[in-house]
């Protein structure tokens, strides 16, 4: 319950510091900003401080900072010039719209950098420490302590060779294990995975090498566990969005709710729900840390009206010396709008009747 409720509480501080980043860089700059909200939609509550409105919405699926001249379509009073996004240079442009990434990015390599340096590294070596009871494995012979070497004819010289070689698929191979000195070869027919379809499954659980890790290597591996993220969010936007997966979203709204985890969106409940899941600190904080990676990576699209849009926008202008015609980006606009609103609201079904559990 406090793991549910803690992650509650993160989310909406991840959120507002995105906010933020884009709120001080326009005020750094001289800009504008007239509303700064947490949610979409009718207002629940909001004060108004200054020139800027601050409060919170029904939709609790993002937030926004109201910076005059952003919409193209917004008239500008005439006190107000000189204040806009839109008479700004491309610099404070490209500060602004990419200030939201920014911190949640920091924020994430600050958590890895916490946690590496606090708990070392768990490395899985391609080392049994277990085998599953009934799995290829178990039918090949392979027994714990074996320190696998090869698969056919690919080598293993760590844990993500051996996931690598398992992800071309189920089927008869050989596999060279070093047991108490010696090579032995036993023969496996993997059966098809059922978390990653299309790949094999041998059974078997690695040994995990703990490493101790001072602050100078922890910038190297949070770094790399940042460039992780934005590699794995990239891999599953490819397979949330396409049409295959699509259909099934669009099924989910007739009742089957039978989606892969692999294609799953998620919502903050159900991020709350993992967050109860969550069976220690350092888990649930790296968890934390990948939703910013995660956040920031999809606003980096180059999709009007994301950040990354907006940065596309105004290059393209600073290339082309002309003025974007943001009249046309309205189509695409409202399409990224609700397309990301339907994600969202089949993750909200799917997190309500089909909860994610690690049991």
């Amino acid at each position: 319950m406090l793991g549910g409720i803690a992650a509650a509480v993160a989310i909406l501080l991840f959120v507002t510091a995105h906010e933020a980043g884009h709120f001080f860089a326009a005020k750094a700059v001289g800009m504008k900003a007239t509303e700064f909200f947490f949610g979409f939609g009718p207002r629940i509550w909001s004060t108004k401080r200054g020139e800027t409105e601050y409060g919170v919405k029904a939709l609790p699926l993002g937030g926004y900072v109201r910076i005059l001249g952003m919409n193209p379509l917004e008239e500008i009073a005439p006190e107000d010039m000189g204040r806009t996004y839109r008479e700004k240079k491309f610099w404070e442009k490209s500060v602004v719209v990419l200030a939201g990434v920014g911190m949640n990015f920091l924020i994430a390599f600050l958590m890895f950098f916490g946690l590496i340096v606090a708990n070392g590294t768990n490395e899985p070596i391609p080392e049994i420490e277990s085998v599953v009871a009934g799995s290829p494995a178990d039918e090949a012979g392979l027994m714990a302590g074996d320190r696998i070497v090869a698969v056919d004819s690919g080598q293993v010289e760590s844990w993500e060779d051996l996931t690598r070689i398992l992800a071309e698929g189920p089927g008869e191979v050989s596999i060279t294990v070093r047991r108490d000195g010696a090579e032995l070869v036993r023969e496996a027919d993997l059966e098809e995975s059922t978390r990653i379809p299309g790949a094999g499954f041998l059974g078997v659980q690695p040994k995990v090498k703990e490493t101790e890790v001072g602050p100078i290597a922890g910038i190297g591996f949070a770094g790399r566990a940042v460039w992780g993220g934005i590699e794995d969010t990239f891999y599953s936007l490819y397979q949330m969005f396409r049409p295959s997966s699509l259909l099934q979203y669009v099924g989910v709204l007739g009742g089957d709710t039978d989606i892969p985890d692999e294609i799953r969106p998620v919502s903050p409940i159900g991020i709350v729900s993992i967050g109860t899941q969550a069976d220690n600190a350092a888990g649930f904080f790296g968890i934390l840390a990948y939703i910013n990676v995660i956040l920031a990576t999809i606003n980096l699209l180059p999709l009007f009206p994301l950040d990354g849009g907006h940065f596309a926008v105004a290059l393209y202008e600073k290339v082309t010396g002309r003025q974007a015609n943001m009249r046309r980006l309205m189509p695409i606009a409202a399409a990224v709008v609700a397309t990301l609103f339907f994600l969202g609201f089949v993750a909200i079904i799917l997190d309500i009747v089909d909860p994610i559990s690690f049991g």
